[in-house]
């Protein structure tokens, strides 16, 4: 998929030509830092494939993509905070290295950056571009209303998982979404074709977090880079956890909600009792089979989308490699 390579290296080097500089390097500095921390680049490449989909040609987009990249490098800056997270992409993050108030500020920096990016899109077309901002501004208040979702869960023991998969969509899938829609518009796409590409990036975007979900407890450490069992030691209620007190006999249950409510447990004893009793009520394919169900609904979605079979297949070719990763 050469054309994959080629987006990377011409989003790494519409970074490189727009560095985000200014006084006080005090501020600046932070906002340099967390740009370079790097990560898979992993939505703006959507953004600029589904140009590409519909287009051919995608250096206008290019401006849009380091929108989706500055906003969603705001919400780490700022979820690291909250979750007073010492560590990002294997580094100390930017809260930790700067303080949390410099940290709150280079993500404000972040966010405002992202709109003048859309700002500064070279379009002839004003109505195009209202329909981009209206669609960034719609998945960027998304986004907040599953972050404080998230932060809810923490007090509560009655989560759904009707409630998590809603999470998920709001914090992680309508960013994925906007970012193919984004981008499908700007390579010309019909609304249609452009909504479908919308669908087909949120329920992609769910598997892939469900994916991570599965990954981060069962995950090979080697492949995965990180030990296995992070969430269970942070007592996230993932769809593993969710899921075995759905499927759990009242005692399992109750085992269960203790271990994650107060536990003094060690991390590796906790880490084992709790898979254990993951495996025992067999969660691990259920997680797996509501992963596959998103998948394939996000192919339907892609399926509707008219667009030349040739570049359609690098798109379904991506997406395929996405949701086997192990990492």
């Amino acid at each position: 998929m050469q054309i994959l390579q080629q987006i990377r290296e011409d989003f790494e080097a519409y970074l490189s030509e727009h560095p985000i500089e200014g006084q006080p390097r005090e501020l600046y500095d932070p906002v340099e830092y967390i740009l370079q921390l790097g990560g898979k680049r992993f939505r703006p490449t959507v953004l600029l494939l589904s140009t590409y989909l519909f287009g051919g040609a995608y250096a206008h987009a290019l401006p849009a993509a380091g929108a989706i990249e500055f906003f969603h490098n705001f919400t780490l800056a700022h979820d690291d905070i909250m979750d007073e997270a010492p560590v990002r992409r294997g580094r100390p993050s930017v809260h930790k290295k700067f303080g949390i108030n410099t940290g709150i500020l280079a993500g404000d920096v972040l966010m405002v950056q992202a709109f003048n990016a859309l700002l500064g899109m070279d379009t002839t077309r004003p109505e195009l571009l209202k329909k981009v901002l209206d669609i960034f501004t719609r998945q960027a208040i998304g986004v907040c209303e599953g972050q404080q979702m998230d932060l809810n869960f923490e007090t509560r023991d009655d989560v759904t998982i009707e409630e998590y998969l809603k999470m998920i969509e709001l914090k992680t899938a309508v960013l994925v979404g906007a970012a193919m829609q984004i981008g499908a518009l700007l390579g010309g796409a019909s609304d249609a074709d452009a909504t479908a590409l919308y669908q087909f990036g949120c329920h992609l975007g769910i598997a892939f977090q469900l994916q991570d979900d599965l990954l981060d407890t069962y995950g090979d450490p080697e492949k995965f880079g990180k030990k296995a069992g992070g969430d269970i030691v942070k007592n996230k209620k993932t769809i593993l956890y969710l899921k075995a007190l759905e499927l759990a006999t009242p005692p399992q249950r109750k085992a269960l909600s203790s271990m994650f409510a107060h536990s003094d447990l060690s991390d590796k004893e906790k880490i084992e009792k709790v898979i254990s009793l993951y495996d025992r009520v067999a969660v691990k394919p259920e997680a797996e089979m509501l992963r596959d169900q998103y998948r394939e609904k996000a192919f339907e979605f892609l399926s509707l989308a008219e667009a030349p079979a040739k570049r359609k297949s690098v798109m379904e070719k991506f997406a395929l490699a996405l949701m086997e990763r192990q990492v």
